[in-house]
């Protein structure tokens, strides 16, 4: 069937502040910051604890970055991966990397020295920017003869804090009581490798003038790879170009475009390692030429003083963050005039979470759709008229078709449930060195998402169903499999299963079913603390259970959905018995 024939009504539902079309600048990611920093030199780009770096300030370091990779040897196309939080080195390795004609490898700083190793080699990532911190260097340290690595380039939570909080920290290590708050900044490691492949943050700045602008088609050349979970048990690398980077971020700027350029801020303590961060974040702050606010880690009662101290006017969030905030407000009080919209994204938002914020903050929370394949914004709610247990509309030029989830093609009339399918500018090149995974992926440029969708007469779209077995963990993706391969490395386990159980206080949290093998045994705490020798902690089961048998199917498949329905039948018993 043609693309003509896609049933396309959210078009003639569009609220009046979206546009259905857009133009899209066949510029870098970069060109974005550069952009701002012409329009407005002299305003902020990014706070961090108070210290402000404007847009000019930023634009230079990110060139002096630039210059530095490209003076040791950086080339075009070469992988850099960036093992940071929200701190300012972020920001500007992010984009000094792109700047020097590199691709950025996103690594989530929790990641076991097992995770670790299959990114860095998957990427063939040669360069590491990261900070110094004990934590980070024996996991660097491990790896690294099992990888390509060579080159690290380190820096200190300290680089970017005010002069008076840097003076600080000497005195503050002999505080009692005080060493575990700041143990981050304090806690550092040299590396031991050639001096000559490990570089001081602060001293890897080259001159400005030493940046020579690298040849790039936005369209074609990468820009990020995004690793992202699969069914498979190793996470693949969402291939990004810049244009995706670039039109993503715009289709956000005009999906709240209510928000006028030049006011307010952004807060931004979603993980910029996140796909979701990247755009909504980083990419929507440049869109507005607005500071980002950054937080390291997060705490409800912090961004409420950040929120009533830098004016924020965007703010977006996972649920569980939203909870927060809306207890912080209700135990203390908080002035939220300036907060203008909120986004929450990667898990359903409950409704009476979204009530209780637009409550208390008169501001408008609404919830959207996205993943890392598709840069990752797919849709939006609308501000004015957001509806509850829906994910929204498509942003602007992206096409959505909901298909017979078992062939692939039969178009699913509105209103009955199909695979969710995706076509857009914010669509990814492919997955990195995986032409298979990206052909099971991208069919006649449609990315088949996996997520069992339905859509309204009106063009909104619900989720019925993630993508199969799939959890959901404080906005982080985690797949059973993986889980489960680390669970099998125990030697005590025989079988094993994992899945997602709802929790009243987090929403859900992961359980194991175990079978032990004959004669061994083991505890719960014990398998806990094994499968976080392979996986990230938040991968980690909460709960273990272990049965001595796990039921199957007639050719010996684990049933997970049998597992859950057993589940769900013992919570709805304890619940009457209550």
């Amino acid at each position: 069937m043609s693309e003509e024939n896609i049933p396309t009504p959210w078009l003639d539902h569009y609220p009046e502040e979206r546009s259905p079309h857009l133009e899209y600048p066949n510029e870098t990611q970069f060109d974005q910051l550069f952009n701002a920093a012409n329009a407005a030199p002299d305003s902020p780009a990014l706070i961090f604890e108070d210290n402000i770096l404007t847009y000019s300030e930023l634009t230079s370091l990110v060139k002096r970055f630039a210059a530095g990779l490209q003076k040791r040897g950086l080339k075009k196309g070469d992988r850099v991966a960036l093992m940071l939080p929200n701190t300012p080195h972020y920001v500007i390795a992010h984009h000094g990397v792109l700047a020097a004609g590199g691709i950025v490898v996103q690594v989530n700083p929790l990641y076991t020295p097992y995770e670790l190793e299959h990114i860095l080699a998957d990427s063939g990532a040669e360069w590491m920017i990261t900070l110094g911190l004990e934590q980070f260097v024996e996991k660097i340290e491990e790896v690294k003869p099992k990888t390509n690595l060579k080159y690290v380039v380190y820096g200190a939570i300290a680089d970017y804090l005010p002069a008076n909080k840097r003076k600080l920290i000497p005195i503050l290590k002999f505080i009692p009581g005080i060493n575990k708050k700041i143990k981050p900044i304090l806690n550092t490691k040299k590396i031991n490798w050639k001096d000559e492949n490990i570089f001081n943050f602060l001293d890897f700045f080259a001159k400005e003038e030493e940046w020579q602008r690298p040849e790039i088609n936005p369209k074609e050349d990468l820009a990020l790879l995004q690793y992202t979970g699969g069914t498979t048990g190793l996470s693949k690398g969402a291939a990004l170009t810049h244009h995706n980077l670039v039109a993503n971020a715009k289709q956000v700027r005009d999906a709240f475009s209510i928000i006028p350029d030049g006011q307010g801020s952004v807060l931004t303590v979603l993980p910029l390692f996140h796909s979701f961060a990247l755009t909504a974040c980083m990419g929507f702050s440049l869109q507005l030429k607005i500071p980002m606010i950054l937080m390291a880690k997060f705490d409800a009662m912090t961004a409420l003083d950040l929120i009533e101290k830098y004016k924020i006017s965007f703010v977006p969030g996972v649920p569980t963050m939203f909870v927060a905030i809306n207890q912080a407000i209700k135990k203390r009080g908080a002035n939220m005039e300036s907060v203008i919209a909120a986004i929450s994204g990667g898990a359903p938002l409950p409704l009476e979470v979204m009530k209780e914020f637009q409550e208390l903050t008169n501001a408008p929370l609404v919830e959207g759709y996205g993943l890392s394949e598709a840069s990752p914004v797919v849709t939006v709610n609308p501000l004015r008229n957001p509806r509850a247990g829906t994910i929204g509309q498509p942003v602007a030029d992206t096409l959505i078709k909901i298909v017979d989830p078992d062939d692939g093609k039969t178009l699913k009339p509105i209103g009955e449930a199909g695979e969710l399918c995706v076509k857009g500018p914010q669509v990814m090149k492919e997955y990195w060195n995986k032409p298979e995974e990206t052909a099971k992926a991208l069919r006649n440029g449609w990315l088949y998402t996996g997520d069992i969708a339905v859509m309204s007469e009106d063009g909104y779209i619900s989720i019925v169903d993630r993508k199969k077995d799939m959890i959901i963990v404080s906005g982080y993706n985690v797949y059973p499999r993986e889980v489960e391969e680390a669970l099998y490395k125990h030697p005590a386990v025989l079988e094993a299963a994992v899945a997602g159980v709802s929790h009243p206080v987090k929403g859900e949290v992961i359980k194991a079913w175990v079978v032990l093998k004959e004669g061994m045994t083991a505890t719960e705490e014990e398998i806990i603390a094994h499968c976080k020798k392979y996986v990230a902690p938040y991968k980690a089961p909460k709960i273990v259970e272990f049965r001595d048998e796990l039921p199957k199917s007639l050719i010996g498949k684990i049933l997970r959905r049998k597992l859950l329905e057993e589940e769900q039948q013992k919570q709805q018993q304890n619940n009457s018995n209550k």
